[in-house]
């Protein structure tokens, strides 16, 4: 672990450096960088906030995963987009956090996802990190899924999942589900209903319309933050937003027109929705000043202009 920790390398790797080297850290550190497996931990500080979204399912299982990198370029990377693709179906199988994806093998091997990924740094040389994880799944229904921004199939930008579950006809939910998660994809509601919303959040709201409407009595104002909270839920709630597809109607309006085609009727009981790099404080640079620096365009001769006496 200490091993690990100092140099980023794969387990395995570890493990033979200090059979290597009898026990010796300082030693496997130096075994490790001559084999060039130590370069991850020199990248582990840099900011990784480009790589891709996948989404794995089976029906009524889904699970979708980050996968951050440094660059752009390395999403487009065939071997990167190959092992993201291959971690998410780990990931469907058993993984329900990312610490234990790390550590689950790829099929018919001893290499765990967190050691591919530290040999993927290494050639690649790129930071890399599995950054989150979720799963869903159902009990009869489906779990409909959405990748936005596709670079190749289930993988792109904004990954979504859609928990739908009836006791009707679930080969028919397919397209009412896509539909739906196509809408999360691009409405990113803030909860499912107003029984999900941050408390704290809600009580913003009511502070901003009693702010606004200060000036008026109190039992009129009470009556216009009631109807300003209702209007609040149809914005930022899943079941009440206007449907994308189909603005004159609610996500809910919708969901109970297609219970006469599937048969009984649908519950939506949640759903998960992944931008890329959302969160992660990016590191601002200017590349032109960056370049001139390299090259040395623009600095004085030394001694010039800084008080020295030649």
């Amino acid at each position: 672990k200490e091993l690990r920790e100092k140099t980023g390398a794969g387990m395995m790797d570890c493990k033979s450096a200090l059979n290597e080297t009898r026990g010796d850290i300082e030693a496997g550190v130096d075994w490790l960088r001559k084999k060039g497996l130590a370069k991850a931990a020199k990248k582990a500080g840099r900011v990784a906030a480009e790589g891709l979204i996948a989404v794995e399912s089976s029906g009524r299982t889904a699970a979708m995963l980050e996968v951050n990198s440094e660059t752009d370029f390395v999403a487009r990377n065939e071997n990167f987009q190959a092992f993201v693709r291959e971690a998410s179906k780990i990931a469907l199988m058993g993984g329900d956090t990312v610490d234990a994806l790390q550590a689950m093998h790829f099929p018919g091997s001893q290499t765990t996802v967190g050691d591919r990924m530290q040999e993927l740094i290494a050639t690649i040389g790129e930071n890399m990190t599995l950054r989150r994880l979720a799963k869903m799944s159902v009990p009869h229904g489906l779990v409909a899924t959405y990748v936005h921004n596709a670079v190749t199939e289930g993988l792109g930008k904004i990954g979504v999942l859609v928990a739908l579950e009836t006791e009707g006809d679930a080969t028919q939910l397919g397209t009412i589900g896509r539909q739906i998660a196509m809408h999360v994809a691009a409405a990113n509601p803030a909860a499912l209903d107003a029984a999900g919303l941050d408390p704290e959040a809600v009580e913003r709201e009511r502070a901003i319309l009693r702010e606004k409407n200060a000036s008026k009595p109190a039992n009129v104002i009470d009556r216009i933050v009631e109807s300003g909270l209702k209007t609040h839920y149809k914005d930022v709630t899943l079941l009440e937003q206007a449907f994308v597809h189909e603005p004159s109607k609610s996500v809910a309006q919708v969901l109970r027109e297609q219970e006469g085609k599937i048969g009984a009727p649908i519950r939506l009981t949640g759903f998960k929705r992944f931008a890329l790099g959302e969160g992660i404080e990016k590191e601002e640079s200017d590349f032109a000043a960056e370049v001139a620096a390299q090259s040395g365009v623009g600095k004085k001769p030394d001694g010039e202009g800084d008080g020295a006496t030649v």
